[in-house]
């Protein structure tokens, strides 16, 4: 397993946790975690990688050992505080963004808002959010408001070995081995030493807004960097593009990139980077290539 080392930095206000492959005189490489995870969650693919690079995976504000808000979470906030990490580890050259989930989601909408910024993009199931109906506004704002009353608590376990078995039975092409990696470190203990993730019971909180597809599509348009789009066969991101409505809907997505490479990984749920690492750091290294 390649040894990564930790630096915390300031970033918009936040004490920002970012753990760092490799040495400095290697190619930058980003990798931006998803939704409810932790830098620590790529190690199985940097592990993969042949190539020499220097991996710069930050915690995302309010998970792993980054600063929570201890509020509620805006989206525009990750584009921001990516903006600042480039800034800081990145000042002069274009990188290279990889992210997954959220990361991804994040990583396409700044390379076409700062597209001088992003030299290559890929995105592991960072496609943009479900569309849902209009109509439906009064009671998201409504569940929204609820939330503020009730709050969020993360779900507890006895133990790191109980929080890994947990993440088996939501994954069970984890190997033992690395759901008790992924348990040692997007676990924390809390005081009465039970295990929680490590994350903000804020980020559960609904969001009182709605998604626009097409402010995304407009970002998208704008990117000029190649694009890698990573899609898994018997991930629950592409269930939903099931039918010809769904499928319309997921090809008018890839359609407002430029130039783009588009590949679906078979035996892989969303959490591709655990379920094929060694396929998905092949793909990404002949990408950057």
């Amino acid at each position: 397993m390649k040894s990564s080392r930790s630096e915390f930095l300031e970033l918009r206000g936040r004490r920002c946790h970012v753990r760092i492959w490799g040495p400095a005189t290697a190619p930058a490489l980003f990798l931006l975690h998803g939704w409810m995870d932790v830098s620590a969650s790529f190690q199985f693919m940097v592990d993969a990688l042949k190539r020499e690079w220097r991996v710069i995976a930050p915690d995302w504000r309010g998970f792993g050992l980054s600063q929570w808000n201890n509020d509620a979470y805006w989206f525009p906030d990750y584009i921001a505080d990516l903006d600042a990490l480039l800034g800081h580890y990145s000042p002069d050259m274009p990188a290279r963004l990889v992210g997954h989930s959220l990361g991804g989601n994040a990583a396409c909408l700044y390379a076409g808002i700062r597209p001088e910024r992003v030299v290559s993009v890929a995105t592991l199931e960072g496609f943009g959010l479900y569309v849902g109906a209009l109509t439906a506004a009064p009671d998201r704002y409504g569940k929204w408001l609820e939330s503020l009353r009730t709050g969020s608590v993360s779900n507890r376990y006895a133990s790191r070995a109980e929080f890994a078995a947990r993440l088996q039975r939501g994954n069970p092409r984890l190997k033992p081995e690395q759901a008790a990696y992924l348990a040692l470190h997007l676990g924390q203990e809390t005081e009465d030493h039970c295990i929680v993730v490590a994350a903000d019971p804020h980020h559960k909180l609904p969001s009182p807004t709605l998604y626009h597809l097409e402010d995304s599509k407009a970002c998208w348009r704008r990117v000029t960097a190649p694009v890698l789009w990573l899609a898994a066969k018997d991930s629950f991101i592409m269930k939903a593009y099931s039918g010809e409505a769904g499928e319309a809907d997921y090809l008018a997505r890839i359609a407002c990139f430029r130039d783009i490479r588009v590949r679906t990984l078979d035996d892989a749920g969303h959490n591709m980077h655990h379920d094929q690492p060694e396929l998905v750091a092949q793909l990404l290294e002949e990408f950057l290539s």
